[in-house]
C-alpha cells in the first residue's frame, strides 16, 4: 500500500510539473501577443464609442452622422467613407451631405512636425474662437527668442542645438513633439550668448578691448606684474581720463567687463532693461493682434472700449518707460548725477520733484502731467469696473 501511494504521489507530481509547464508556454505566447491585444480593444471599444455618437435610421440599416470638418478635408472623407465601405463588403453607399448651421465650429489649427510643438503650447494657455489669428505662429520666434534673453550663453545654446538636431536625426520618442523647440531655443540662446560675450560663464577676447584698463593702475608708467593683484578692484568708469577709448566694442559686450568689480551692476541693470523693452514690444504686439480681431469680427465698439484704452495705458505707462530707457542710453551722464528710473517714476506719480537729480531732460515736469491723468483715470476706471 505504501508503494502504491508513493507511486500515485509521483504521478501526481509529475502532472502537477507538466501542468505548470503547460501554463507558463501558454502564457509565454500569449505575453507577445499581449500589446497586439490591448491596442485592437482599444480601437473596438473607440469605434463603438464613436458609433454610439451617431444616430441609427428608422429602418435599423443605417447610421446618422453629424461631425465637423474642414471644408478642404471633404474629398478626404468622402473617400475614406467609400474605401471603408468596400472593404466591409457593404451593398450601401454611403453619402456625404454638407449641413448649413448657425452654431459656431469649434477651432482647428493644421499644424506640421515643426509647428505642433508651439501649437501645444497655445493650446496649453486655450484655444481661440473660430477664425481668430492664431498666435502660434509668432510664438515660433518670439518663445524661443525670449527664451533665449534669459539664457543668453552660447555654449549652453550649443549644446542645446546639438541635442536637437541629434534627436530629429534620431526620430527617437524622447521629446519628439518639442525637437523644433529646443533646436531654436538653442540656436537663438547662441545668437544671445554672443551678445553677452558668455560662453560657459566665460568671455572671449577677439577684438580686443575699447578699455585701456593698465592706465587705471599706472597712469604715468609701464604696467608690471606686482599689479595683477589689483584687477579683482576693477572699476570700469568711462570719465576717467585716458582709460575708455570712446569707441564702442565690435560685437556684443565688451570682454573686460568680466574681470570689473562692478560687472554684476551693469550687466543687471543691461538686462533688466533690455527684457523690459522686449516684453513690453511683445505686449503691444499682442494688443495690436486684437485690432485685426475685432476688425474681423466687426466688433468696433470693443476698438473703442478695449483696444484703445488698452493701448493709451501701455504707452503711457510702459510706452514712456521704453523712452526713458533709450533716452538714457543715448545721453552721457555721470554715474552720480544720473537718475535712476524706477525713482523717477515714483516721484512722477508722486509728484515729487524737489529732489536732486530727479529729472531727465527739460521739461520734464510739463510730460508727466497728462501721462499721470491718464494713468489715474485708468485705475478709477479699473475700480469702477471691478465695484
Amino acid at each position: 500500500m505504501s508503494t502504491s501511494v508513493m507511486t500515485q504521489m509521483e504521478d501526481l507530481r509529475m502532472i502537477l510539473r507538466r501542468t505548470e509547464e503547460y501554463r507558463a508556454g501558454v502564457l509565454t505566447r500569449a505575453a507577445e501577443h499581449v500589446q497586439e491585444w490591448g491596442s485592437k480593444v482599444k480601437k473596438m471599444k473607440a469605434i463603438y464609442y464613436t458609433l454610439n455618437l451617431c444616430n441609427i435610421d428608422i429602418t435599423q440599416k443605417l447610421i446618422v452622422a453629424e461631425i465637423w470638418c474642414p471644408v478642404s478635408d471633404l474629398t478626404l472623407v468622402q473617400s475614406a467613407l467609400i474605401k471603408g465601405s468596400e472593404q466591409s463588403g457593404s451593398s450601401v453607399t454611403p453619402v456625404l451631405n454638407r449641413i448649413q448651421t448657425q452654431q459656431t465650429p469649434p477651432t482647428f489649427n493644421r499644424t506640421n512636425t515643426f509647428t505642433e510643438g508651439f501649437q501645444a503650447i497655445i493650446d496649453a494657455y486655450g484655444v481661440g474662437t473660430y477664425q481668430e489669428i492664431n498666435p502660434a505662429s509668432y510664438t515660433i520666434v518670439t518663445f524661443p527668442f525670449l527664451f533665449a534673453v534669459m539664457f543668453g550663453d552660447c555654449g549652453h545654446g550649443l549644446v542645446m542645438t546639438l541635442f536637437a538636431v541629434w534627436v530629429t536625426s534620431q526620430l527617437t520618442d524622447v521629446v519628439i513633439g518639442g525637437r523644433y523647440i529646443i533646436l531654436l531655443m538653442g540656436m537663438f540662446s547662441i545668437y544671445t550668448g554672443l551678445i553677452y560675450n558668455d560662453c560657459f560663464s566665460k568671455s572671449f577676447n577677439i577684438f580686443g578691448s575699447s578699455w585701456c584698463v593698465l592706465s587705471m593702475f599706472h597712469p604715468h608708467g609701464p604696467w608690471q606684474n606686482e599689479t595683477l593683484h589689483e584687477y579683482h578692484h576693477l572699476q570700469l568708469n568711462p570719465f576717467v581720463p585716458g582709460v575708455y577709448s570712446g569707441d564702442p566694442y565690435v560685437f556684443g559686450i565688451d570682454p573686460v567687463w568680466n574681470i570689473a568689480s562692478n560687472k554684476l551692476s551693469f550687466l543687471n541693470s543691461f538686462k533688466m532693461k533690455m527684457s523690459v523693452i522686449l516684453g513690453v514690444s511683445h505686449m503691444l504686439f499682442g494688443v495690436a493682434l486684437s485690432l485685426v480681431n475685432f476688425v474681423h469680427f466687426r466688433k468696433f465698439q470693443d476698438i473703442f472700449l478695449q483696444f484703445v484704452p488698452q493701448l493709451i495705458f501701455m504707452l503711457s505707462l510702459f510706452g514712456y518707460l521704453i523712452f526713458l530707457i533709450l533716452y538714457k542710453w543715448c545721453i552721457t551722464l555721470r554715474s552720480e548725477t544720473a537718475p535712476s528710473i524706477l525713482l523717477l517714476f515714483i516721484n512722477m506719480m508722486l509728484f515729487d520733484y524737489q529732489s536732486e537729480h530727479v529729472l531727465l531732460y527739460r521739461g520734464q515736469v510739463w510730460i508727466h502731467a497728462p501721462l499721470k491723468a491718464v494713468l489715474y483715470s485708468w485705475s478709477l476706471h479699473r475700480c469702477l469696473g471691478t465695484i
